[in-house]
């Protein structure tokens, strides 16, 4: 019982639409009708204000670390579960008919939340891999995937399987990216938009 009120209360945090929220607070206009039409930080990063980008990173980032730190407080034990839920409500909010974001800043907050060795490697190679290929879909993906390796090697085996469950989701989400670093159209951060 304590898992399923866990992953609605991450799903709740996780299904605030900050960068929706932001743009339309700013007049950026509909985040939704920009660029990928998601309500990411990349996507926010489209409408030329980056500390609109930044300010939704950070909220989308505390979000997850918020479901899980009130998870444990409240239900010990039961974090991985708040884990799912803010990363499935990021991506999938039931206030815009369940179409978010892509998951990588909430699940970023997530690992930090859970253990911060985890987080201090998934944001490594998120930004690493951001700055050596300028890609920002590669970034989050390998990053996604490399937090399950991480949780199993540094000790944190508990929240191996859950991690694993949102890195296939996060790579899933990113299914457009994948076809267009297949056919070499996947844009790069600050390239040209020609």
């Amino acid at each position: 019982m304590t898992w399923i009120l866990a992953i609605a209360l991450g799903y709740l945090l996780g299904s605030v639409p900050f960068g929706l929220l932001l743009t339309r607070l700013t007049g950026a206009g509909d985040l939704r009708a920009i660029g990928s039409g998601n309500i990411g930080a990349t996507n926010v990063l489209r409408t030329g204000r980056k500390g609109l980008a930044a300010a939704t990173l950070l909220l989308d980032l505390a979000k997850g670390v918020a479901a899980v730190l009130l998870a444990r407080t409240i239900w010990p034990g039961s974090e991985a579960g708040a884990a799912i839920g803010a990363v499935v409500g990021h991506c999938f909010p039931i206030w815009l008919g369940f179409r978010g974001g892509k998951g990588v800043a909430t699940l970023a907050g997530v690992c930090f939340a859970l253990a911060w060795p985890i987080g201090l490697v998934y944001a490594g190679l998120w930004l690493g891999l951001l700055a050596l290929v300028r890609i920002s879909s590669v970034g989050g993906m390998t990053a996604a995937v490399g937090a399950p390796i991480a949780a199993l090697l540094l000790g944190f085996p508990d929240y191996a399987a859950a991690l694993a469950l949102l890195a296939v989701l996060v790579v899933w989400m990113h299914r457009e990216n994948i076809a267009r670093l297949r056919s070499g159209t996947e844009p790069r951060v600050g390239g040209s938009k020609a």
